[in-house]
C-alpha cells in the first residue's frame, strides 16, 4: 500500500524518466536518422499528451536532442523557434492587452446582449454571439473569462427574482400581497407553467403549489446551465473564424506556409472566408441543441410580441443595464483602441484579397515579403506610441503638462503574452524541420500510400474523428503540432491537395467540448459551480457531432472552389515512390 502511494505521488517523475528509457531501443537497434528523429518525436509527443512536463519545457527537447543525434546543427534548430508566427502573435497580443485594459470587451459584450433582449433563448444567443465575436480577436480563454462574470451576475439576479416570486406566490395564496417584488415600479407578473409540466411533478405526491415551484426551480436551473455552457462553447467556436483566434489556426498557418512556400494561399482573408460559414452554422445549431437539451422548445414564448416581461426577464434586463451604466460614456482610450482594431482588421483583409489587387501590390518588387504579421506589428507598435490620455485643459483653456503614458506598457504586454504557446509552437516547428531533414516525412509518406485506396471523404472523416478524440485529453496546440507532420505526408502520399486534409483536421482540433480539463474555457465556466461533468459531457458530445458534420459539409462544398481542392497543386514537393531505409 505504501509503495502504491509512492507511485501515485511520483507518477509524473516516473513517466519522465521511463519514457525515454523504454523508447531507447528504437535508435539503438535501427541506426538511421529517421529512427533517431522518430525517437525524439515520440518522447516529446508522450510528454505533451500526458503533460508530465510543462508544454513549453517539453517543446525545448528537440533543441538539444537533434544536435546530439546529428540531425540538425544547434543554430538550425534555434532558428526554428522564432518564426513569422511569433511576430503576428506579438501584434495581436498588443491589441488584446489594450482591449482588456480599457474594458472595451465588456462594452461590446453588454451592448450585444442588450440588442437581442432578455428572453432566456435570446439572452443565451446574445451571450453566444458576443463571446464568439470577442474570441475572434482575443484568446478563447480570455473571451470566456471576460463574459462569464456578466453571465454570473445575470444568473444571480434571476435566482433572487425567483425567490421573490415564490414569496409573492405564497403571500397571494394566503390572501395578502408581497410588495417586495417590484421592478421598475411595476408588479412582476407570474406566468403559470403548462399543466403537463406541473403534472409531472405532482406525480411525485407533491401538493400542486409545491410541484409548480419545484418545476420552476428545475426550469431555471436549466437556464443557468445553458448560459454557462453557451459561454464556454461559443468562445471555442468564435476562435475558428480567424487565424489569430486560436493557437491551432496560427500553428497550422505557419506550418503550411513553411512546408509549402510556393503556395502562400492561406492568409487572414482566405481563412476567414472559409471558416465564417462553418462557425456561424455551428453556433446556431449549438444554440438550438443546448436550448432543446436544457430548456425545451417554446417557440410561442420565444417570438412573443407586446407581452409584459416576466420577473426573470426584468431581473436580467436590470442587471445588464446597470453593468453597462457602470462603464460610463465611451472613453478616449476605448475609441483609439477601437479605431486601431478596425484598422488592423482592414489591413489584414485588404493585403491580398485575391479577387482584387491588395495594398501589398504597391510593393511589386518584394510583394511576397509582406505577410499578415507586417500589418499586425505596425498597428501593435502604435499602442506603445499613442498616449492614453489627452492633454487636460485649465479653466483658461490652456493645456497642462502631465506625464506621458502610452495605451499599453511593456509590463502590461508581458502579463498578457502567452510565452508558453510561443515556445510550444517553436518546438513544433523544430520537430517539423527535423522530420524533413532526417527524411522521416518521406518514410511516413511511403507507408501511408495504401490509404489512397479509401474514398477521400472517409480519409478526411477518420482524421477529423482522431484529432477530435485526442484533443479531449490533450491540449489543442499539442494535438495539432503532433498531427500536422503526419497528415501532410499522408496527403502527399495519396496525391491529393494537402489542404483537403489539413483544414478540417485543424478545425476539429478545437472541438474540445466534453470535459472541463479539455479546454481552459471549459474549466473557467465549470469553476462557477452551476454544472456537473455529466452536463458538460452530454452537451459537448452533441456539439462535437455537429462540429465534425459541419466541417465535413464545408470541406466537400464551398471550400473546394476557394482553393481549387480537386486539382493537385504544383507547389507540393514530389515524394520518392520508394525508400530504402530499414525503419
Amino acid at each position: 500500500m505504501k509503495i502504491l502511494s509512492y507511485l501515485l505521488v511520483y507518477r509524473k517523475f516516473l513517466l519522465i524518466v521511463l519514457t525515454p528509457l523504454l523508447l531507447l531501443p528504437l535508435p539503438l537497434i535501427i541506426k538511421t536518422k529517421e529512427a533517431e528523429c522518430a525517437y525524439t518525436l515520440f518522447v516529446v509527443a508522450i510528454y505533451w499528451l500526458t503533460e508530465a512536463l510543462p508544454l513549453a519545457v517539453s517543446a525545448l527537447l528537440p533543441a538539444f536532442m537533434f544536435p546530439l543525434f546529428g540531425i540538425m546543427a544547434s543554430k538550425q534548430v534555434a532558428s526554428a523557434y522564432f518564426k513569422d508566427f511569433h511576430l503576428l502573435l506579438i501584434g495581436v497580443i498588443c491589441l488584446a492587452t489594450s482591449i482588456e485594459k480599457w474594458n472595451l470587451h465588456k462594452r461590446v459584450a453588454l451592448k450585444m446582449v442588450m440588442l437581442v433582449g432578455v428572453n432566456p433563448a435570446w439572452l443565451m444567443l446574445g451571450f453566444m454571439v458576443s463571446c464568439a465575436f470577442l474570441s475572434m480577436w482575443l484568446s478563447n480563454t480570455s473571451a470566456a473569462a471576460m463574459v462569464m462574470p456578466i453571465v454570473e451576475a445575470v444568473a444571480q439576479q434571476i435566482i433572487r427574482a425567483e425567490a421573490e416570486a415564490d414569496e409573492l406566490e405564497m403571500s397571494c395564496s394566503n390572501g395578502s400581497i408581497n410588495p417586495a417584488l417590484e421592478l421598475d415600479g411595476r408588479h412582476a407578473a407570474l406566468l403559470p407553467l403548462p399543466p403537463s409540466v406541473v403534472y409531472i411533478f405532482s406525480k411525485q405526491n407533491l401538493p400542486p403549489a409545491e410541484a409548480e415551484r419545484k418545476s420552476r426551480k428545475d426550469k431555471y436551473s436549466g437556464i443557468f446551465k445553458v448560459m454557462c455552457l453557451c459561454v464556454a462553447y461559443s468562445a471555442t467556436i468564435g476562435g475558428l473564424t480567424t487565424i489569430t483566434g486560436t493557437s491551432t489556426n496560427l500553428i497550422f498557418t505557419e506550418h503550411f506556409n513553411s512546408r509549402y512556400p510556393g503556395c502562400q494561399c492561406i492568409n487572414f482573408g482566405s481563412w476567414f472566408v472559409l471558416s465564417i460559414p462553418i462557425a456561424v452554422i455551428i453556433l446556431l445549431l449549438s444554440w438550438l441543441w443546448l436550448q432543446w437539451l436544457f430548456l425545451g422548445f417554446d417557440l410561442k414564448n420565444m417570438f412573443k410580441c407586446g407581452k409584459k416581461k416576466t420577473a426573470r426577464e426584468e431581473a436580467s434586463s436590470q442587471v445588464i443595464q446597470e453593468e453597462y451604466k457602470k462603464l460610463g460614456p465611451i472613453s478616449y482610450p476605448e475609441i483609439v483602441t477601437l479605431v486601431l482594431f478596425i484598422l488592423m482588421t482592414l489591413l489584414w483583409f485588404t493585403r491580398d484579397p485575391g479577387f482584387i489587387p491588395g495594398w501589398s501590390s504597391l510593393f511589386p518588387k518584394y510583394k511576397s515579403y509582406i505577410t499578415d504579421s507586417t500589418a499586425a506589428l505596425v498597428i501593435g507598435l502604435l499602442f506603445f506610441i499613442i498616449p492614453a490620455k489627452t492633454l487636460p485643459r485649465t479653466s483658461n483653456g490652456e493645456n497642462t503638462v502631465s506625464g506621458y503614458i502610452p495605451l499599453i506598457t511593456w509590463k502590461e504586454f508581458q502579463s498578457c503574452m502567452p510565452w508558453e504557446i510561443a515556445i510550444l509552437v517553436g518546438g513544433g516547428f523544430a520537430l517539423a524541420d527535423g522530420c524533413e531533414v532526417s527524411k522521416l516525412s518521406e518514410w511516413v509518406a511511403s507507408k501511408l500510400t495504401p490509404l489512397g485506396s479509401l474514398p477521400l471523404w472517409l480519409i478526411i472523416l477518420i482524421s477529423c474523428l482522431i484529432v477530435t478524440t485526442v484533443t479531449e485529453v490533450a491540449s489543442n496546440p499539442a494535438t495539432i503540432t503532433i498531427f500536422l507532420p503526419i497528415l501532410s505526408p499522408l496527403a502527399e502520399a495519396i496525391h491529393v491537395n494537402p489542404l483537403f486534409i489539413l483544414i478540417p483536421a485543424t478545425l476539429c482540433t478545437s472541438f474540445a467540448f466534453l470535459l472541463p480539463v479539455a479546454n481552459p474555457a471549459n474549466a473557467i465556466v465549470f469553476s462557477y459551480g452551476h454544472l456537473t461533468i455529466m452536463d458538460m459531457v452530454k452537451a459537448g458530445l452533441g456539439i462535437n457531432i455537429i462540429g465534425v458534420a459541419v466541417v465535413m459539409l464545408g470541406i466537400m462544398t464551398w471550400i473546394v472552389p476557394i482553393f481549387d481542392l480537386y486539382t493537385y497543386p504544383s507547389w507540393v514537393p514530389s515524394i520518392p515512390s520508394t525508400n530504402g531505409t530499414g525503419l
